[in-house]
């Protein structure tokens, strides 16, 4: 066995998830390692949806961009069924979201990701495999296999398992999956199709039987590039296997994702398009093609003591609505500022416990969803139209009564702590030509934001004032607690950063600049609309993009000092339970 060497958090997976989480990471400031026992990243377009929450989330590292330069969008669904065209879906948004829906394949998503991690200083180890783990109060000591052969221990304070659905992880922590497998097998396929369906709308075309069951289905999202699709289909009988499996049971009977040993070929998939497709098509240049499988589980906890797991290590569902990739990416988010600040001695490990409290009700709710959508169909869900849409994007995920959460204020249909921070436009500046949105002031930042809303600027100055005592009184704690590692782009405490929204029938601009704080008019009204201050109204921003508090602002010194205290006095460390 080498020598070991130490890490801040060592991280098992390099997909999307695990690519996500040692960004973060890093982003905060944090050493991390990311080891994948594969040797290159696989050529398939496995999870093509990109979510408008998840480009918000890539809003704000820096990403959103580059990857809308590689994606393309996800206009729509057509629905047909027994050759008749059902439903008509169309992904349309409220126009504050500033994302639409996309589709972008995996592999370009990882790449993109990437790029980005080894910009701030870490690459992903390939071929390198986590054989087993320990874990101790003070720390975890892994066991490696590098692409050399050669073993290795690594002694990290922390480990996340983003290794998928067969995690090595979840199986040494114990963690318990129920779930079932569907009974039927699927295939794969990426081609080209050559017909006259609108561009950007997947398809789903389906055949029942007279007792109402689907015995014929397919299914085609679009994909960047002329006429190309990822095709799913049923297996025809001469590919499938063990049709009957019933896939229950513990960990060693996981069922979920592509099989390398069956590769279906274009005249499979052309015989179900001649069957199924609304109009003819010709498939073409089929650039690869697999089996898969389907389970739905979930874990019954996302960690147990300095270990954790995010993503399908922890949720597996149909692929329906695109939610999987993009739940484990918000796992990720949402356990790595947390995982900093405990690194970093600026919180205690209890604030780790809310990584379950807030994840796993969100990963409970899309499995059970994606499995009624599969089942049903999503043009049954008994909600109204934007409720479904805003789900369906992520754009409803919340954490309201959660740990973290402070008390509600103002109006019940406003966002409260928990909800997520809605972007908005018409923000100005005397500096800016053009108006702002809220993201705009968010990109790059990694700490808490306190917006701080009025129509007067002796509000505002106050606030300001207030906001900037309790930063003395962070950055002393923290001082004293221990010292910050180096390389955080917030220097000081949790990291507070203050920002004033100018009411827009408030003082001229030349008075806004006055202010301690950065000041920004609320030139269109839309923060207002949106966020629905009652009077002079301070907001908290968590790094992961969610409401931290609502307060009125003359209490701004009691109600930060409340959330902070919410964050740091969370010092019960959780011990691992074996």
């Amino acid at each position: 066995m080498a020598h070991t060497r130490t890490t801040d958090v060592l991280i098992a997976g390099a997909g999307p998830v695990g690519l996500t989480a040692a960004a973060e990471l890093r982003r905060h400031g944090v050493r991390c390692r990311l080891v994948d026992r594969l040797q290159a990243r696989l050529p398939y377009a496995k999870a093509v949806g990109i979510q408008p929450r998840t480009l918000e989330i890539w809003d704000r590292m820096g990403l959103a961009r580059t990857a809308m330069e590689s994606a393309v969008p996800l206009r729509g669904q057509l629905i047909h069924v027994n050759g008749r065209e059902q439903a008509r879906i169309d992904l349309k948004l409220p126009p504050e979201v500033p994302y639409r829906f996309a589709s972008l394949p995996q592999y370009e998503t990882e790449r993109i990701l990437e790029e980005y991690v080894a910009g701030l200083g870490t690459v992903i180890e390939r071929g390198t495999e986590l054989l087993s783990f320990t874990q101790d109060q003070d720390g975890v000591t892994a066991r490696l296999r590098t692409a050399a052969g050669a073993g290795e221990e690594v002694r990290a304070g922390y480990l996340i398992g983003c290794d998928g659905a067969h995690s090595i992880v979840r199986r040494s922590l114990g963690l318990a999956f129920e779930g079932a497998a569907f009974p039927d097998e699927y295939m794969l396929g990426d081609v080209e199709a050559d017909w006259d369906m609108p561009p950007g709308y997947g398809i789903r075309s389906s055949h029942l039987a007279d007792d109402g069951s689907t015995d014929d289905l397919l299914v085609c999202i679009p994909l960047p590039g002329t006429g190309r699709y990822r095709v799913s289909t049923l297996v025809p009988p001469e590919l499938s296997t063990q049709p009957d499996r019933p896939g229950r049971g513990q960990d060693d009977s996981v069922e979920h994702g592509l099989e390398s040993s069956r590769a279906p070929e274009l005249s499979h998939l052309q015989a179900v398009m001649d069957r199924l497709a609304p109009r003819p098509a010709r498939l073409s240049r089929l650039r690869w093609s697999s089996v898969f499988r389907i389970s739905h589980r979930i874990v019954d906890s996302y960690g147990d003591g300095r270990v954790f797991v995010a993503g399908d290590a922890a949720h597996i569902h149909p692929p329906t609505g695109a939610q999987g990739m993009n739940t484990g990416i918000q796992d990720a988010c949402n356990l790595a500022w947390k995982l900093a600040l405990v690194v970093r001695r600026q919180a205690g490990p209890g604030l780790l416990t809310g990584y379950d409290a807030e994840r796993r009700p969100v990963g409970e709710e899309v499995v059970g969803r994606t499995v009624r959508h599969a089942t049903h169909g999503i043009e049954t869900d008994s909600d109204d139209p934007q409720t479904v849409m805003l789900r369906e994007a992520q754009l409803l995920v919340g954490y309201r009564g959660g740990p973290l959460a402070g008390t509600p204020y103002g109006p019940s249909d406003a966002p409260q702590p928990g909800d997520r921070a809605p972007d908005c436009t018409g923000l100005t500046a005397s500096v800016a030509a053009c108006p702002l949105r809220l993201l705009d002031i968010l990109r790059g930042r990694t700490g808490h934001v306190v917006l701080l809303y009025a129509a007067g600027i002796t509000d505002l100055a106050e606030a300001a004032q207030a906001v900037q005592a309790v930063q003395a009184v962070d950055a002393a704690q923290d001082a004293e607690a221990a010292e910050v590692t180096a390389g955080t782009s917030d220097a000081g405490g949790i990291g507070l950063a203050a920002i004033a929204v100018v009411a827009r029938e408030a003082a001229p601009a030349a008075v806004i600049d006055t202010l301690a704080v950065p000041g920004y008019r609320d030139a269109a009204g839309e923060f207002a609309r949106l966020y629905h201050p009652e009077g002079p109204t301070g907001f908290v921003v968590r790094p992961d993009g969610h409401l931290g508090a609502r307060f009125p602002l003359a209490g701004t010194a009691d109600a930060l000092a409340g959330y902070l205290t919410a964050v740091r006095a969370r010092t019960a460390a959780t011990p691992p339970s074996s």
